[in-house]
């Protein structure tokens, strides 16, 4: 009698697959203070605790076969990968449309006051799950097309191959809902340092997973990282 074993999940061939590590914990913001800007967007550096989290998604990478690595503009994406480029000597690209969604008037580190300030517009904001209620904040259309286009040339460029791309909160949100075809929001607050996974295999995007922070869980030997 034949048997037909469940057998595990298996890219189909020419897939590729996407390993979405949010940046590590960046540097807070203070009030009066406006981070620098890159092209109009907050440029933090990472936190201490950043680091620490850099250091430990890099090590976890190492096992994953990664085959190409790509960052963005912004220099908390450049840090975070760094121990994992050191530790393999792989070198990274830059891919500018998978940037983090422009925040407009909330950029330079205001969100974070905005948003712990909960005025009308904060909470509007989590209402509609609609970045552009911000005022002169990227369009939610906008956004969802340059991070579609992105991934679909990173795909065409690397058929087959398994891709380390270091990245935002809002950006992997945003594909996450556009693999899931979810609401907005429903992929919102991956935390630092977490890894996410998408299979691409033209166009049928497959989210694999969501958020591991297996590689930050704390050793009771070691300080707890902050949150």
């Amino acid at each position: 009698m034949s048997e037909y074993r469940q057998a595990r999940f298996a890219p189909s061939a020419g897939a590729t697959e996407f390993i979405l590590v949010r940046h590590g914990e960046s540097a807070p913001a203070q009030d009066g203070v406006i981070f620098d800007l890159v092209d109009g967007q907050g440029d933090p550096e990472l936190a201490p605790g950043g680091r620490e989290q850099a250091e430990r998604v890099g090590a976890r990478l190492v096992s994953m076969g990664i085959d190409a690595v790509y960052v963005t503009t912004l220099r908390r994406t450049v840090e975070t990968a760094a121990p994992f480029l050191a530790a393999t000597g792989l070198t990274s690209t830059v891919e500018a449309d998978l940037r983090e969604v422009f925040l407009g008037e909330w950029e330079g580190g205001v969100f974070r006051r905005m948003i712990a300030e909960d005025g009308p517009v904060a909470q509007r904001f989590r209402r509609e799950e609609r970045w552009d209620v911000i005022p002169g904040a990227e369009s939610v259309d906008a956004f969802a097309k340059r991070l579609k286009q992105a991934v679909t040339r990173l795909a065409e460029a690397h058929p087959g191959q398994r891709l380390a791309v270091f990245t935002h909160g809002g950006v992997i949100g945003e594909l996450l809902a556009q693999a899931a075809r979810s609401r907005p929001f429903a992929f919102f607050g991956p935390d630092n340092g977490s890894i996410s996974h998408l299979v691409v295999e033209g166009s049928n995007w497959l989210v694999r997973g969501f958020n591991d922070t297996a590689h930050l869980d704390t050793d009771p030997a070691q300080p707890a990282l902050p949150t």
